[in-house]
């Protein structure tokens, strides 16, 4: 079981937040420097992981995860977990932000992929399901 952490940047701290409660693998993408290798390692990992989350914080300045989460609970609603996050050190979304996110989290959740308010909330429930992916695996006698 791998997880894609995709989402926000920007020295957000999110990422260190959820790796330690995580009981899977993952993927970090951050770099120090983005290069086109990391560009064409972060599309495999996309493809190859289990799960993909997205977290979104007031940290972000683009807007390029938000449209990757959409694309993928579209196209993969069984492995995709978005997560919103109100406050991000000192940032926080607005009032009109935070509902506009919300309405984006609904539209994921609509198209069949789990939406989260929280890191915890998260990180259980991949742990949840990743245990579960794997016991399954084994049964049919797939990856150890």
């Amino acid at each position: 079981m791998k997880v894609f952490l995709g989402g926000t940047c920007n020295e957000s701290r999110w990422r260190n937040q959820i790796i330690p409660m995580l009981e899977v693998e993952y993927f970090n993408p951050v770099v120090t420097d983005w290069t086109p290798d990391c560009m064409k390692e972060e599309i495999k990992q996309r493809k190859v992981c289990d799960i993909c989350l997205y977290v979104i914080t007031p940290k972000m300045l683009g807007t390029y995860s938000i449209a990757e989460v959409v694309d993928d609970s579209n196209k993969c609603p069984h492995k995709t977990v978005f997560v919103r996050l109100r406050d991000d050190g000192k940032d926080r979304f607005t009032f009109g932000q935070w509902k506009s996110l919300g309405a984006v989290a609904q539209m994921v959740s609509r198209n069949g992929a789990v939406v989260f308010d929280n890191l915890k909330s998260a990180a259980l429930w991949i742990n949840q399901n990743g245990s579960r992916s794997m016991i399954e695996d084994k049964a049919e006698g797939g990856r150890e």
